[in-house]
């Protein structure tokens, strides 16, 4: 079965410029803007936001 485009997979980067990336994917027709998620950033030690990258 073939994946949608409506759900791509997309890299989140952490915004402390540690470098850390999640991958997830996203329904890009409810979240057409960039996507913004608080996670745990192990290199920082703390919950930073995790901005998507394209």
């Amino acid at each position: 079965m073939a994946r949608s485009t409506a759900r791509p997979v997309v890299k989140l980067r952490s915004t402390a410029g540690t470098g850390v990336t999640y991958v997830t994917r996203k329904n890009r027709l409810n979240d057409p803007d960039r996507l913004v998620l608080r996670k745990y950033d192990p290199v920082a030690g703390e919950h930073v936001p995790f901005r998507e990258e394209r």
